[in-house]
């Protein structure tokens, strides 16, 4: 289990932190403020952000509240990426708790959320979390099978899913739909695609008001966190960035 408040604590890195600061932004600004840290830097250009990421002028980058359609699109360009692989780090309780996939348009076949498993495991045990328990997630319980066939396509996808992890030694399970029961048991979520995903996290979020500390991009050497442009603090975001970053060096 990974502790939630061992991502906040601690002394931070020597590393340089880009954050996105959008036209009319609130919070950002007050953030980098509160954080009272030389080492980040906000940026309202969001090219010269992703340029710069990608040139190593800044160690880290954080979305901050640019607009994900403007930025997205050029971090992918220019860390030379065809597609985004990002899972979100929230607090449930007193431990950490890993969704993915969390983007929409990610996680619809088998093999991205094997993939995206395998890099959100190696994530946690950079973190600290040795033993990495992994629901997966499906649109019912196995019982269900035959009432429809796009819910059915979920439950066998997700069987093959635990079938592919566990036969490379990753703790597996088949969570069905009990997202309840996996906030409980697990360090890890795959949920069926990223639209789930997206409705896990923001219900757990902005509902159920549990933290959420951003969404490192995992098929990446470079640190990228996603971030909600809704949030109205960063400084945990930009924690991350540079926690993630330092272990880096």
């Amino acid at each position: 289990m990974l502790k939630s408040d061992y991502l906040l604590g601690e002394d931070l890195p020597n590393v340089k932190v880009g954050i996105g600061c959008a036209p009319d932004s609130k919070y950002v600004e007050t953030s980098v403020r509160a954080l009272n840290n030389p080492n980040v830097i906000i940026y309202r250009d969001p090219q010269k952000l992703a340029d710069d990421l990608a040139s190593g002028v800044i160690d880290a980058a954080v979305r901050g509240d640019m607009s994900s359609s403007k930025l997205l699109p050029m971090v992918k360009k220019a860390l030379g990426l065809t597609h985004l692989q990002r899972v979100v780090i929230l607090g449930y309780r007193d431990k950490a708790v890993l969704v993915t996939p969390v983007g929409i348009d990610e996680g619809w076949t088998i093999e991205d959320r094997v993939s995206m498993a395998e890099r959100s495991d190696k994530l946690m045990k950079k973190l600290g979390c040795e033993n990495v328990r992994i629901a997966i997630m499906s649109g019912g319980r196995d019982e269900d099978i035959g009432r429809n066939d796009v819910v059915d396509q979920t439950i066998s996808d997700a069987m093959e899913i635990v079938k592919q992890l566990n036969k490379k030694g990753y703790d597996s399970y088949d969570a069905e739909i009990l997202v309840e029961d996996a906030v409980e048991e697990a360090d890890l979520i795959v949920a069926p695609n990223g639209i789930t995903g997206n409705l896990i996290f923001r219900t757990m979020h902005f509902i159920g008001g549990a933290p959420a500390y951003g969404a490192p991009v995992i098929n990446t050497d470079k640190v990228f966190v996603d971030t909600s442009r809704v949030k109205t603090d960063y400084t945990d975001s930009i924690i991350l960035a540079m926690k993630l970053a330092g272990m880096k060096e």
